[in-house]
């Protein structure tokens, strides 16, 4: 890199940030922190009347939460504070006036009527409704009225914007890393709003005048970005920072699970999983929303998750730590076409990481719902149940909920294999059997099904005939763990228990 690296990611707090945004923070950081450098959160809050109470502590907690580091910007301070558009506000006017003065914008004094008869007027030609260098001839700003007028105007307080001043017809080309060269002609565009007559910018100005304050030096953004490209650039030529433009790479789409458009909350709502990162409550509805944390996915694995929806390791390899991740990450290898987000995909992602957490980061995810169960256990057994049971669960929640029998002896008997498993001999056998665990003095896992083999060899039963209501007997579910290490954690005294209630309760049920 011929200049020292610095990204930013800049959101708008206009309500909870998507995952599809995290994924763009995520590249940001990965790209920042391969090249030894800077990551820079700045909030873009140019669009007052959209903005949502306790959304940018949503966007800082969230990026915190998924591992993404900020070294400079908002909540964090830095050399170029204050990283907060609106408290920036008073320096962006003088930028937009030096275009003016150089001809490449203009004052315009249109009304919000004058504005709507020129768009039915367009759509009666047949025409798109834009501002742009043929309809502007017929409008009323600068390039319109006389100048005496226009300062006539301007120092009588009349309210105005300022525009960009496009060329008529002329090619803006660029390099983006992700897409190669993009060409866009300025026929194509119009002459959009810099300055609003309230003095705030607009996202355009506000964006390329902080990039370039700044020294950002790569744009990664995702590509709802990439129309407005061809505008800043030539804000970068029109300003005469061009030799300092920032390189672009616009990031793919994450699109629906069925891949027709992209990922929205309702296709979260319909399909149930979550497409933010935090749990969200909207301030004005109380309309809470799921999170990817409330759920219980860990972090790092919806990093690695994300971080593959876009991204392909030239080794085809599915699993890194955030370490790992950085030390491979390249934009060059990010795909141009969406990435389809797959729940079946996050699952296991998810799965992985439980399987391989050490138990103590497991127990404080499980202790709570085990609470909420009412139940209890010391963190000793608690720890040898998550061990057991992870194997079975996407979710260390989950771990409680289907293993209730590990912390109470009271449960049902699955009916389906009472009905299809038990006969006339099977409480006669498990009462036999409960008499050969008894005798076990070594009540571990190879001893209990040594033990229950023999006792079937000797006695001429298949073990398939018992195993599945020995199973219900001490746990009450068809399916589970391996029965035997069940059976050694449960302890010698609690399954002689849980056995004789088996045989009494179900030969009453049989009755």
């Amino acid at each position: 890199m011929s200049r020292p690296v610095r990204v930013r990611f800049a959101p708008s707090p206009t309500g909870p940030l998507h995952i599809g945004g995290v994924r763009t923070a995520l590249y940001n950081y990965l790209f920042a922190r391969k090249h030894g450098g800077t990551m820079i959160l700045r909030i873009e809050d140019t669009d007052q009347n959209r903005l949502v109470e306790g959304a940018e502590n949503y966007i800082i907690n969230s990026l915190k939460w998924v591992g993404v580091e900020i070294d400079e910007g908002q909540g964090v301070g830095g050399p170029h504070a204050p990283y907060k558009q609106s408290e920036r506000k008073p320096m962006y006017a003088q930028y937009a006036y030096n275009l003016v003065e150089a001809g490449h914008a203009y004052y315009a004094f249109d009304t919000e009527e004058d504005l709507d008869n020129m768009r039915k007027r367009l759509e009666a030609s047949g025409m798109q409704p834009a501002y742009d260098s043929v309809s502007r001839n017929s409008m009323t700003n600068s390039l319109t009225l006389p100048a005496d007028e226009v300062k006539s105007r301007i120092d009588g307080g009349a309210h105005y914007v300022i525009r960009l001043k496009l060329p008529r017809k002329e090619e803006v080309r660029f390099h983006d890393i992700i897409r190669g060269w993009v060409v866009v002609n300025t026929a194509q565009m119009d002459d959009k709003v810099l300055l609003k007559s309230d003095g705030m910018p607009t996202y355009h100005l506000a964006n390329v005048v902080d990039d370039y304050l700044m020294g950002i030096s790569h744009v990664i953004r995702g590509e709802e970005w990439l129309p407005s490209a061809p505008l800043h650039v030539l804000l970068y030529r029109f300003l005469g920072w061009q030799d300092v433009m920032p390189e672009f790479a616009h990031l793919p789409l994450l699109l629906k699970p069925e891949g027709n458009g992209k990922l929205s909350k309702r296709d979260g709502d319909r399909l149930g999983f979550p497409v933010f990162p935090l749990e969200y409550t909207d301030p004005q509805t109380k309309e809470v929303s799921s999170g990817y944390r409330e759920t219980g996915y860990f972090p790092d694995a919806v990093a690695n998750m994300l971080a593959l929806l876009g991204w392909h390791p030239s080794d085809n390899r599915e699993l890194f730590t955030m370490e790992e991740l950085i030390e491979a990450f390249s934009l060059e290898k990010v795909s141009k076409s969406g990435a389809k987000f797959d729940l079946n995909k996050a699952l296991w992602f998810n799965h992985h990481y439980l399987m391989n957490k050490p138990v103590e980061d497991i127990l404080p995810l499980v202790k709570p719902e085990l609470a909420t169960h009412g139940l209890e256990s010391d963190d000793a057994y608690l720890g040898k149940v998550c061990v057991l049971l992870r194997e079975k669960v996407n979710f260390a929640k989950e771990i409680i909920s289907q293993g209730k029998y590990f912390f109470t002896e009271e449960y049902k008997f699955n009916e389906e294999v009472v009905s299809k498993k038990w006969n006339g001999n099977t409480n006669n056998y498990l009462t036999a059997l409960a008499g050969v665990f008894e005798s076990e003095e070594n009540f571990d896992a190879n001893n209990i099904e040594n033990a229950f083999k023999n006792w079937c060899e000797i006695n001429g039963v298949k073990t398939g005939e018992l195993m599945q209501p020995l199973r219900v007997a001490v746990s009450g579910e068809p399916a589970g763990p391996p029965v035997f290490e069940m059976i050694s954690l449960l302890g010698k005294e609690s399954v002689l228990r849980r056995i004789q209630r088996a045989t009494q309760s179900i030969q009453a049920q049989s009755v």
